[in-house]
Order: structure tokens, then C-alpha cells, then sequence
């Protein structure tokens, strides 16, 4: 291995500097052992994190102690925990990958702030970004999923970026070293495990330099995202407001189903869930469309975008008051005032229903809280938000919005029911 190639990559990216303390993500592999061996040789100051998820039984154990031993033996301070992953995943409804994704870089920044370490080195390199690009092509992620794996993200640098898989482990066989492999990795159960063994030595048997090709296509393809991101960005400042996307003006951009899956994709919307809201841009209103976390909702002139999350029911103070000559009535919507005698049944709070009715104060007959939304022009995720408190099965208060007309104080009220949004 030519080490002065990859100081050369750490110092071209600013990784890290020569007095900073490197977090060395250890898992026992050729790779990440590669990588603590070749920092400690390049004089860089190193402690070591490993995770047991307990995946592989045995195995997983096997891998702790190996590189426990490995540390001990290198003079590394090492960081260990243990995850049952499993559980975690099933618990979030999320596959076991990403639930090991999350634990691990949940901790490993955790223990970079404990050992006052100025970054996280994890062990990716050449193969792995290229296995990267063809899953993202795969899985239709755009442009950006295309640019391969960059030398870092945050705190997390990848200091082996410049090698491929046969370097690293020559340079081992070279100092002696030996690792632990994972079993799965010898399996094509996952996706990645399928292009790894199987994609990529068919693509081999058609180009013997398929990886060199890829890897270059991705380093033009980040210089393009550059100026396309660029393009978005600008976009975006045309037609997204506060509360989502004006269909009009999206319309009016060019490539606006690009745009709008640049926008949708990392809300957790795929490919296929883009091509249908963009399809229902000029249907009826009210269709909904749900992602990871987040949903979009067909309205009048909006695409609206709101987090998944449930509605707050609002907290209310409730007062009575003897009504005389000096009392007030206060005029702001999160402030409601009744005759108390008028309200003979219990209050209650709910969300508003399809079919409810009121008399809105000032009026005399009834509407249709629908109407009233409507007229009130009301997004449809609004509407969904709107709670009326009711004395039975009368609705009389649309809370802060309008009272109803039938409870209002007036000249024979004796006893004011004052009622407030906190």
C-alpha cells in the first residue's frame, strides 16, 4: 500500500490534522483493522468504538473479543456496547440494517464527545462506493445518490476512500495482521451482499475495469450534482412556502416532476410515490399521500407537507364569573365567553366531525362547520386540527375561531362562563 497516497487524500479532503484524536469505528473486519493499523503507523492519536448487535450468535462475540485483543495489543483505549438490535428494529417498524445504522452513529458520536476526539474515521473504501452507486441507481435515489460516498459527512470521515478492497488487505497480509470476517458477508441475503457477489463479477466478465469506470462516471456526476443542486435550490425559493408547494408555479418549472421528487425524496417518498402526487397535481383536492414521517395533501392551490405527528388536543382554563356592569367581555379568539345558565349539559372537546353544525355568533341560523372552514379558507390540514367544544350535543365553540350565537351573553345573563386556549 502506498501510505503517502493516503495522507495525501486525508490532507487534500481536510479530514483531520496530525493533533487530532481519531474515533477509529473498529469492527474487526479487514477494513476497519486496516485502518487502526495504518493511523497508529501514520502517528495519529487513536481510541477505538466497537458494537455487539448481536446478529451472528457466536460469531458476533467473536468479533468483541477479537478486537479487545487486538487493542490491548496495540496500546488502543477501546469504547464497547451492546445492542439488541432486533428488538430495536422490530419496536420502530424499521428493517434490522437500519435500525444497526442508527444505534451505531447514535454512539459513536456519543463516545467521540466523552474522549474528546475530533472525528469519526470509519473504514469505507473504492469497492464500497461503487457498490454504493449501484444500489442508489437501483433504487432510483437521483443525481445525489449517484456521486458515491463522500469523504465525509459531519464528523464522519472515511480517511480510506482511495483504496480498494485487494489494497487493503494486502497491506495486512503485508504487516501480518490478521481480522475476523463476517459470515454474512458471504452471503446474498441483502442487497448490497447481491451487487457485491453477484452484479458486480457479471458486470466484471463485460468490463474487467467496470469499478474504475464507475468510480469515474461518479466523480463527474458530483461535479454536475454540484451545479444541478445549485438549480433546485433556486427553485425551490420560487415555490415552496411555509406550509408546502404552489402547484401553479411548480407547473410552471422546467423538469417539475424532478423538482418535485428533489424535494419529496428526502421526506422518505420514493420514486413511484412522486410519479402519483405529481399525476394528482391537477385532480380534486383532498387526496392524501403518507412517507417516512411525513405526508402530503392535494389542496386547492397547495401541495401541502406536514410531519406525521398527532393533532394536540388544546388545553383550556374554565372560569365562571358573576356578570355586572364592570366585566368585559374579551374580543381575542383564544378567549370564549358564555351564559352560563345557558349551558345545562357537560363540556366536552373533540375534533370536528363531517355533518356539524352551529350558529356562529352574529347569526341565526345554522352552518355548517364544513362551510364555515371552507369560507374561512382553510387548508385541508387545518381543518383537520379544528376542535369545537360542545355543552351535550351542541357544538358552541369552534375553538379559537367563533362562538356559538345560541350561548351568548346578553342583557338577562346573571353568571359569565369564560373559557381560554392556553
Amino acid at each position: 500500500m502506498d501510505k503517502q497516497k493516503v495522507i495525501q487524500y486525508i490532507d487534500r479532503n481536510k479530514l483531520f490534522s496530525t493533533e487530532d484524536k481519531i474515533l477509529v469505528a473498529l469492527s474487526g473486519g479487514a477494513d476497519s483493522v486496516a485502518l487502526l493499523r495504518l493511523l497508529l503507523s501514520l502517528g495519529y492519536i487513536c481510541e477505538a468504538a466497537h458494537c455487539n448487535f448481536h446478529l451472528r450468535g457466536a460469531e458476533s462475540d467473536r468479533d468483541e473479543l477479537f478486537v479487545r485483543h487486538l487493542c490491548r495489543e496495540q496500546q488502543v483505549p477501546l469504547h464497547t456496547v451492546h445492542f439488541d438490535t432486533e428488538r430495536e428494529a422490530k419496536e420502530r417498524h424499521i428493517s434490522i440494517e437500519m435500525a444497526a445504522r442508527e444505534l451505531r452513529y447514535n454512539w459513536f458520536e456519543e463516545v467521540r464527545k466523552e474522549c474528546n476526539a475530533a472525528v469519526i474515521a470509519v473504514a469505507h473504501h473504492q469497492d464500497d462506493s461503487v457498490e454504493t452507486f449501484l444500489l442508489n441507481l437501483i433504487r432510483g435515489t437521483g443525481i445525489n445518490g449517484l456521486c458515491g460516498i463522500q469523504p465525509g459527512n459531519g464528523k464522519i470521515v472515511r480517511p480510506l476512500l482511495c483504496l480498494d478492497r485487494k489494497e487493503i488487505v494486502d497491506y495486512l497480509h503485508g504487516i501480518g495482521q490478521d481480522y475476523v470476517t463476517d459470515s454474512t458477508n458471504l452471503q446474498d441475503e441483502y442487497t448490497r451482499n447481491k451487487i457485491r457477489l453477484n452484479l458486480l463479477p457479471m458486470m466484471q466478465e463485460i468490463n474487467p475495469s467496470v469499478k474504475e469506470s464507475i468510480l469515474k462516471t461518479a466523480e463527474h456526476l458530483e461535479d454536475a450534482a454540484a451545479i444541478y443542486n445549485k438549480g433546485i435550490e433556486e427553485t425551490k425559493k420560487r415555490i415552496l412556502t411555509q406550509e408546502g408547494i404552489l402547484i401553479r408555479a411548480l407547473q410552471q418549472e422546467t423538469a417539475s416532476e424532478t423538482v418535485l421528487f428533489e424535494i419529496l425524496y428526502p421526506l422518505g417518498f420514493n420514486a413511484a410515490q412522486v410519479k402519483d402526487i405529481y399525476r394528482a397535481l391537477n385532480g380534486q383536492p383532498g387526496k392524501i399521500f403518507t412517507g417516512t414521517g411525513w405526508r402530503v395533501v392535494k389542496d386547492r392551490e397547495l401541495l401541502l407537507i406536514e410531519p406525521l405527528q398527532e393533532v394536540v388536543k388544546p388545553d383550556l382554563e374554565i372560569k365562571e364569573y358573576d356578570y355586572t356592569p364592570c366585566f368585559v367581555i374579551p374580543r381575542d379568539k383564544s378567549t370564549a365567553c358564555f351564559d352560563a345558565d345557558k349551558l345545562r349539559h357537560p363540556l366536552s372537546l373533540r375534533l370536528w366531525r363531517q355533518g356539524d353544525t352551529f350558529v356562529p355568533f352574529g347569526m341565526k341560523g345554522r352552518k355548517k362547520v364544513s362551510d364555515y372552514l371552507t369560507d374561512r379558507k382553510f387548508s385541508l390540514l387545518r381543518k383537520e386540527q379544528q376542535w369545537v367544544l360542545c355543552c351535550g350535543d351542541d357544538i358552541i365553540w369552534l375553538v379559537g375561531e367563533r362562538t356559538d350565537n345560541r350561548f351568548r351573553v346578553d342583557e338577562q345573563t346573571k353568571k359569565v362562563l369564560v373559557v381560554i386556549t392556553k
